[in-house]
């Protein structure tokens, strides 16, 4: 793995070189190279399994943090491509094209956290928040409290101790 890193340095700008572990490594590339440095990964390095895409919401630095995490079967050995998005315009390439189901996390990140990713297919169609009205959920500044107060209504909770509760629908008759 470290070959292959060593290769993509002199190609791309790449830095952050974190190890995990002897199997997992990390590395921090341009947003605008990604496209190129995961092809290149895929086609020249066996890289050719997408684990998944996340995203983490780095607020006080203003950015998005999107990670593409790869797994080479040959060498067995996962690495992980980070990237840095301007968290007020986040709109990254869309990988459809490499891997099929690089649509699905492309359309849960647009979904949780807002991130644009044009030309991905079904982008822009409910996948788990149908009908949702509000702000990406997924942002850090969602204020999850007051708006589970401005939407639900405040109703009476009736609490029931589980046992003597379970006790009285099981068994009303010894009650």
């Amino acid at each position: 793995m470290i070959d292959t890193i060593e290769i993509l340095k002199k190609q791309f700008e790449i830095n952050d070189l974190y190890h995990q572990r002897s199997n997992l490594c990390f590395i921090t590339g341009k947003k605008e190279q990604l496209l190129s440095i995961l092809q290149a990964l895929r086609d020249l390095h066996n890289y050719t399994h997408l684990v998944m895409v996340t995203a983490v919401d780095w607020i006080e630095q203003n950015q998005f943090q999107l990670t593409y995490l790869l797994h080479n079967y040959e060498s067995r050995t996962d690495l992980g491509i980070r990237v840095f998005l301007d968290r007020e315009c986040p709109v990254m390439a869309s990988i459809h094209h490499l891997w099929k189901q690089g649509r699905v996390y492309q359309q849960e990140l647009h979904e949780m956290f807002g991130i644009d990713f044009p030309g991905s297919p079904d982008q822009d169609i409910p996948m788990i928040l149908e009908g949702w009205q509000g702000p990406p959920p997924m942002r850090r500044d969602f204020d999850t409290k007051k708006y589970s107060e401005e939407t639900y209504s405040n109703r009476e909770r009736n609490h029931h101790e589980p046992e003597q509760y379970m006790k009285q629908i099981l068994y009303p008759e010894e009650n």
